[in-house]
């Protein structure tokens, strides 16, 4: 398994907090430069392309539109997409078992349609979908 630096997996793996993510966006609609909260939210590229348009107002408009979807949204919603409990898995590790994560991956989607979670057609889908990244 491809091991990360101890520092990158300290970052990956440190919380983000909602009302700081909230006031961060929230300053990107004032101060003259904005994006902070898409570093803050692990996001750099998305950072480094609001920095670079911070001259017209398209991220400052999509800043005040983030901090109202941050402040409106749940911390279970929040967690979910900026404090996944999934760890981060590095390209080398997914192309040295391609087959074995597709094979674990249909055998759950197959234990979900058996107990009546989802439908054949879901099954299905799913299914393809694994088998395309092959």
């Amino acid at each position: 398994m491809f091991d990360l630096p101890k520092a990158e997996l300290r970052y990956r793996t440190t919380p983000k907090n909602r009302q700081v993510a909230i006031i961060l966006a929230f300053a990107g609609m004032i101060i003259p430069v904005a994006g902070f909260h898409k570093f803050y939210l692990g996001q750099p590229v998305w950072g480094i392309v609001y920095i670079l348009l911070s001259w017209t107002p398209i991220p400052h408009i999509a800043s005040a539109i983030e901090a109202v979807w941050y402040l409106t949204q749940d911390s279970t919603h929040f967690d979910s997409n900026f404090n996944s409990l999934t760890p981060h898995i590095s390209a080398p590790t997914i192309l040295s078992h391609p087959m074995t994560t597709v094979a674990e991956s249909i055998r759950e989607l197959d234990k979900l349609r058996a107990d009546g979670l989802i439908s054949e057609y879901e099954f299905e889908q799913k299914r393809r979908q694994w088998l395309d990244r092959v």
